[in-house]
């Protein structure tokens, strides 16, 4: 039996950790500081975190130029595997970060905006690399759009057609965001994360919505993920990481120690 992953996040803006509400990074002046991502990195790390994924939440050329320095740094000090996403647009972005020191790069409005992103990077560095990180909210019943730009802009995918046509091009692993859930702490969305997970062939990391210990349990055993993102639970000293994990083991999934 394959362990299930526990990640925290880390939204990076300006180069300090923010933290918002249904997508409130969207919006600068809805972010809260949360503290420096190195240092929080460190912590994660200490305390067990199976990987370790930062957003640029800024997305700009500055943006990038810090966010490599975190990564640098980060890479230095921690031992499990980096991932970070945000504004990485071309194959040469992909590298960038790649070679400074992260094990996987996340791609989201870019795969949309260009899907071949997709196959051009898992040809260049592998599909082990290549994450698709999907912003999706419930808009009809059964029914999921696919949202970019911090999850502001509807586009014309629904998010199962989505997942597939990304791992089709060559995406090692699908990030299921819910919108919907984000920041509320009211548990994820099971019903997508299960319908996704039952599509796809590789695995599915849920996010958004994590505020009991019941939660992270409730998305490996009705959602069928493979590993549970949260940020906000891990930040605040709501749960350590080790905590999660004990709880798990207790209901009989299977953890990395």
């Amino acid at each position: 039996m394959l362990a299930k992953r526990v990640i925290p996040c880390l939204d990076v803006h300006a180069g300090q950790v923010t933290r918002g509400l249904q997508f409130g990074r969207a919006e600068a002046s809805g972010l809260r500081n949360v503290g420096d991502p190195v240092e929080l990195a460190l912590r994660y790390n200490e305390q067990g975190a199976d990987e370790m994924v930062f957003f640029d939440i800024t997305a700009s050329a500055e943006g990038r130029k810090s966010m490599v320095d975190v990564i640098e740094r980060a890479a230095d000090q921690c031992f499990m595997p980096l991932t970070v996403g945000g504004g990485l647009r071309t194959v040469d972005d992909i590298r960038t970060m790649l070679r400074a020191g992260a094990d996987k790069v996340s791609l989201n409005s870019s795969a949309l905006a260009t899907p071949d992103l997709i196959r051009a990077g898992a040809e260049a560095f592998g599909s082990q690399c290549i994450v698709v990180s999907i912003d999706a909210k419930r808009t009809a019943p059964n029914h999921w759009t696919v949202f970019t730009h911090g999850g502001r802009k509807a586009t014309d995918w629904e998010a199962r057609d989505w997942a597939q046509k990304a791992v089709e091009l060559g995406a090692g692993e699908i990030v299921l965001n819910s919108i919907d859930s984000d920041g509320m702490k009211g548990g994820y969305d099971n019903d997508i994360n299960r319908a996704i997970s039952e599509l796809v062939s590789v695995p599915l990391v849920a996010s958004g919505g994590a505020g009991k210990l019941e939660h992270f349990a409730e998305a490996v055993e009705i959602g069928h993920a493979d590993a549970v993102l949260a940020a906000s639970v891990f930040h605040f000293g709501t749960f350590t990481i080790s905590q999660v994990k004990d709880y798990l083991s207790e209901r009989g999934i299977c953890v990395r120690r």
